[in-house]
């Protein structure tokens, strides 16, 4: 079978890890072909095992992530990639280096990514990352871990180009689901995939 890529991008808290792990579900009993997950909350950890956030670091870390989605794709795997991916770059050197390919951007508000941030529990990522960044920016107060916030400090590079964008603000994560594996099977059989 032929390898393809899907990678999710947005906001931290746009809900693009919800959705990816939901599309991840769906792939497994959908298609015949193995599906990978990568998540590069958990990768970068990896891949750096004391990560400093850098700019240089997280440029890196994106580039490593890209290749190891590629190298499974040319496998013949079917790679869903979780990573906000702030610069168009980093996505558009995967698609230049892969295809298929797909570029899912989970669109949402600073101020609803925010919301739902503050909301979730500390895990893989720091607990109240744009809280901590805001007061950062506002204060000068370190907060040890914590590097450039995407949306913060450094922007998220959309792209209007993207295979599916997913105004992400007003839906229940149910209904995102739909729409996003909607557009997951419309994007396999376009590309004769299944």
């Amino acid at each position: 079978m032929k390898g393809w890529i899907i990678w999710f991008v947005g906001l931290p808290g746009s809900g693009k890890s919800s959705l990816s792990k939901a599309a991840f579900k769906f792939l497994q009993k959908f298609c015949s072909q193995d599906i990978v997950y990568l998540e590069m909350d958990v990768k970068r950890k990896e891949y750096f095992p004391n990560p400093t956030y850098t700019k240089e670091e997280r440029e890196l870390a994106y580039k490593m992530f890209g290749d190891e989605g590629i190298d499974l794709a040319k496998q013949g795997k079917g790679v869903i990639l979780d990573g906000a991916a702030y610069k168009l770059e980093f996505r558009d050197r995967v698609r230049r280096k892969f295809n298929p390919f797909a570029e899912i951007y989970i669109k949402c508000s600073l101020e609803i990514a925010m919301q739902r941030e503050a909301n979730r529990p500390e895990g893989k990522i720091m607990a109240n990352l744009y809280a901590k960044a805001l007061e950062r920016k506002k204060t000068g107060k370190i907060f040890p871990g914590l590097g450039e916030v995407i949306g913060v400090d450094v922007d998220f590079e959309e792209n209007p180009n993207a295979d599916f964008i997913l105004e992400n603000d007003r839906l229940s994560l149910e209904e995102a689901e739909k729409e996003v594996i909607f557009f997951i099977k419309k994007w396999l059989e376009r590309n004769n995939l299944q």
